[in-house]
């Protein structure tokens, strides 16, 4: 594995690349992670696959070349972030390939899907969150009052989790979505990238039947992976994109959350593991 940074007029994003197969897999990862988190994908799929794992916006290594707050709270629209990958690709001399997505990963998944579905062959959610989207961080994200104290309260480590523990008490977040959440906000600078994070990814709520259009139009096979623990996402989620869907598969495996694990495999990732629904 090696590490890179590909510099571009937005950002400055740090990636690993791992593998050596021929296919091109992107790598999206979930809050709190890095670009790192799928390389228990390859022992199995490294000779199939040449992965790029990314560290997302406001995370590890990746930064914005305007970081400020002005340029956080305008946020970035979903095609600028394709056209981000796009480019990506571009430098690399990738023409096609297949994307690879974990819970908040599948919002930039589906933001290619929408603007450059051409070029995409496969699709991996995994607890896809961007069927649904917390309430909490959709209202702190676009509603100005509530992202104006949510910018506030990120500067004290009581207020804010005076708040979160208000939004448990109040329904708003479920248990799990709670202690995901709290471990964000263990820092001062956790604080600050959590709120960026929120707010810079406001633009990406998901209009799914432009999205099934997209994906059916390029004939891009999806493969959705959930965890029958996981109370944050549900499978029942699946009921608003699957049914609109060509060429889409499901797998309801015995897990929570945390599903990219030693035991991810490819049987699972294609859905034709044997506890799959």
């Amino acid at each position: 594995m090696t590490d890179h940074f590909f510099k571009h007029p937005l950002v400055n994003l740090h990636y690993y690349r791992f593998g050596t197969g021929p296919k091109i897999m992107l790598c999206f990862h979930g809050l709190g992670m890095h670009g790192k988190q799928f390389t228990v994908l390859e022992k199995e799929l490294g000779t199939e696959y040449t992965f790029f794992g990314f560290d997302l916006f406001f995370h590890k290594e990746t930064a914005l070349v305007d970081n400020s707050l002005a340029a956080i709270k305008r946020g970035i629209s979903q095609d600028v972030l394709a056209a981000l990958f796009a480019d990506f690709c571009d430098d690399q001399g990738v023409s096609r390939f297949s994307i690879m997505s974990y819970s908040m990963g599948t919002f930039y998944a589906a933001a290619l899907i929408r603007y450059i579905p051409g070029r995409i062959d496969d699709v991996f959610f995994i607890a896809p969150s961007f069927l649904k989207t917390p309430r909490v961080l959709d209202f702190l994200a676009n509603n100005k009052p509530a992202n104006f104290l949510f910018e506030k309260l990120l500067l004290s480590e009581n207020g804010l989790k005076t708040l979160l523990k208000l939004c448990l008490k109040t329904h708003i977040v479920d248990q799990n979505n709670y202690e995901i959440l709290y471990r964000e906000i263990a820092t001062a600078k956790l604080r600050f990238d959590f709120y960026a994070n929120v707010t810079y990814l406001k633009h990406m709520n998901v209009d799914y039947k432009i999205l099934a259009t997209a994906i059916n139009k390029a004939n891009i096979h999806c493969y959705f992976i959930f965890g029958k623990k996981d109370r944050s996402i549900p499978p029942a989620n699946a009921r608003k994109l699957i049914p609109r869907l060509n060429t889409a598969k499901m797998n309801v495996i015995e897990e929570g959350h945390d599903l990219v694990n030693s035991r991810l495999t490819k049987k699972i990732l294609f859905c034709e593991h044997d506890d799959q629904s």
